[in-house]
């Protein structure tokens, strides 16, 4: 018998089992498979899979099947994460390491129902909402100094407590520029020698000062907070801003003689043409004697007080506005 010695034929075996040793590539992408199942192990089918490499490179998405089935496939090897989101359900997750070449069938992933979640909306008190808006309206001030407290750009404001009302009738009686304008009143007065029976000199500057100053925060308080807070009346003039001319012209002048209530409507402004009298009449404990006239000249000063009012009411309309830097004139939301 001849035996075959063919060096190819005998080498093939040990080829063969040296081929069968030598390691997979390390980069060979694999398959990785899975179920979606609920509570119930019931299959959720359209649940939305996600899945993520560790450094976040590889992302690929599926849809679970008619049997909570999904597969990713040509996957690279490595850490994984797999996040499965569905309407109802919490989202569930799960992670392992891919070999190369490998198929992966994760753990059954079971997702559990989401809990109720209750929105609690918190809304503002009407007097919070009150506080932000006067906070804004103390922003406005004419050429940027001057006080322009009292006039409301926004047309549903809030109305003001009790305790708002005060708080502005102190803020304005305490700005620099009120001292301010009470000073150079009280030098012109000093000048023209007006209220003669003040006197000449640093005296009697001092008391024309005074009376002027304290006018206007008699005439503040009373008919800024006091009488308002009594009447339920809001103090503010409310800046309409639109229509014709002559529209704007006679609602600025009205409203020298009506103002809105607390409750929103228009009713008789009696806080300010009383707080004017009761101003006037206030007058005639600090004034000289000489310069009383008693009635006459309070209800004078009231007629004076409600034809400033107006007249200050039309520069609101058509002037003011334009000179103010900073405007509360955004919408407010009455809860």
């Amino acid at each position: 018998m001849i035996l075959n010695t063919d060096s190819s034929l005998s080498a093939f075996p040990l080829n063969l089992a040296l081929a069968s040793q030598q390691p997979s590539d390390p980069q060979s992408p694999g398959n990785i498979s899975g179920t979606i199942v609920d509570a119930t192990g019931a299959s959720v089918v359209g649940a939305r899979v996600r899945l993520i490499s560790k450094d976040q490179s590889v992302r690929q998405e599926v849809l679970s099947g008619e049997n909570g089935e999904f597969s990713f496939t040509n996957v690279t090897p490595g850490r994984f994460q797999i996040t499965v989101e569905s309407a109802g359900f919490a989202v569930g997750t799960c992670s392992g390491v891919l070999q190369p070449g490998q198929s992966f069938r994760v753990s059954r992933i079971e997702l559990v129902v989401a809990s109720p979640v209750t929105q609690v909306q918190v809304m503002p008190s009407r007097a919070e909402v009150a506080e932000d808006e006067i906070k804004e309206e103390e922003k406005q001030r004419v050429l940027g100094f001057v006080p322009n407290f009292y006039v409301s750009y926004i047309p549903n404001a809030v109305p003001l407590t009790s305790k708002q009302k005060f708080e502005l009738a102190w803020k304005t009686s305490v700005d620099p520029v009120t001292f301010g304008i009470s000073a150079a009143i009280g030098g012109i007065q000093q000048a023209q020698d007006d209220f003669s029976g003040y006197g000449q000199g640093a005296q009697g500057y001092a008391k024309r000062f005074g009376a002027s100053y304290a006018d206007g925060v008699t005439s503040t308080f009373i008919g800024g907070a006091i009488l308002p807070s009594l009447l339920k009346q809001d103090p503010r003039y409310f800046y309409r801003g639109s229509g014709s001319k002559r529209s704007r012209v006679l609602y600025a002048i009205a409203n020298a003689f009506i103002c809105k209530g607390d409750d929103g409507h228009w009713q008789p402004n009696y806080s300010s043409i009383l707080g004017n009298l009761a101003a006037g009449g206030i007058s005639n404990l600090y004034y000289p004697a000489s310069d009383r006239e008693g009635a006459e000249l309070t209800l004078e000063n009231t007629l004076i007080g409600i034809g400033a009012t107006a007249a200050t009411n039309i520069l609101q309309e058509f002037v003011i506005r334009r000179l103010t830097p900073k405007i509360a004139s955004h919408s407010s939301s009455n809860p």
